[in-house]
């Protein structure tokens, strides 16, 4: 397995990714991939913050439902389509 390596094999390791493609673009690599895991944790942190004011929003408007309310028939609909109305053809009767 790859990751039973011990400290030697990671400096091995290390030293030929620094010989293959050079400081400069390892250095960039690394910067890159801080910026997008960064981008990404501030995202992420974004969008709880966004969920809990919509929350906090509905719950102040009194529209979240309350552990006492009783659930009604259309919870019981999981999947729908919505349709039209019918178009029926006339005939003329003879």
């Amino acid at each position: 397995m790859p990751f039973n390596m011990q400290g030697w094999e990671w400096v091995i390791l290390i030293v030929l990714a620094l010989l293959i493609f050079g400081g400069s673009r390892l250095a960039g690599a690394g910067k890159n991939a801080g910026r997008a895991l960064r981008e990404f944790k501030d995202e992420t942190r974004q969008i709880k913050v966004d969920e809990e004011k919509a929350k906090r929003d509905a719950a102040a408007q009194g529209s979240l439902p309350t552990a006492t309310t009783t659930p009604t028939a259309s919870a019981d609909v999981v999947d729908a389509e919505v349709v039209g109305p019918v178009q029926v053809e006339k005939r003329d009767q003879a």
